[in-house]
């Protein structure tokens, strides 16, 4: 059975009414950011279920775009956070789906970064702040966020894992959690590695350099 922490009883610290609407979203957000590897310029959220019904009145508009500049649940930033992204020349725009879903507090994410670069994301507020990003550009994946994590975009072929895992090994990076995400054999894949401590910088680069298979390489810090 789980022991209860403070944190399960009475919630995250944040700004806001609600847990999974309001804090869970802004982490949604703060996820999605790092994930994109890049400044986002505009962003398009699509709510489901139980979002799409309460957003505006529960703040989860406002924490996804909070989140997406970077904001803390608990920042109290929060609530402007839309003349906030106005300031920084972020644009978004917020449309509602009927369309069932495993989980009523889905939101859908499409950002576009300065580069150019488009990110596709869903994601799910569980509760108490607690969050599941379930589907990164087409591929069903599974990422909290709770612990430092290196992700790694690569394409499905032999020897990549162990390639990885031994370059962190051998730099004293211990993994506390691990799990492989592909569409299909020989296809894009990501590799979701959750980790004791944060990864510098210099190992992240490391990684990136391994392979010309590797698409790309982020880091998300606990949030």
């Amino acid at each position: 059975m789980k022991t209860l922490s403070a944190f399960d009883v009475i919630g995250p610290s944040m700004v806001g009414p609600s847990s999974s609407h309001t804090a869970g979203a802004a982490r949604i957000g703060a996820v999605a950011r790092r994930l994109t590897g890049d400044d986002p310029v505009s962003a398009e959220f699509t709510l489901f279920g139980s979002f799409a019904h309460t957003y505006a009145g529960h703040g989860t508009d406002r924490a996804l775009v909070a989140g997406l500049l970077g904001l803390a649940p608990d920042d109290e930033r929060l609530p402007f956070s839309f003349e906030l992204a106005a300031q920084q020349g972020v644009s978004f725009r917020f449309r509602t789906s009927e369309a069932p879903t495993e989980h009523p507090n889905t939101v859908g994410i499409r950002l576009t970064g300065r580069t150019g670069a488009v990110t596709r994301i869903t994601a799910v507020s569980l509760g108490g702040g607690a969050i599941m990003i379930t589907q990164l550009q087409g591929v069903d994946v599974s990422i909290t966020g709770e612990y430092p994590t290196l992700m790694v975009e690569h394409k499905d072929q032999p020897g990549m894992i162990g390639e990885i895992t031994r370059l962190l090994g051998d730099r004293d990076i211990n993994i506390a959690f691990m799990r492989v995400f592909r569409h299909e054999r020989g296809g894009q894949a990501f590799m979701v590695i959750e980790t004791d401590h944060m990864i510098p910088p210099h190992i992240v680069q490391d990684v990136a350099s391994l392979s010309r298979g590797i698409g790309g390489v982020y880091i998300i810090e606990g949030v």
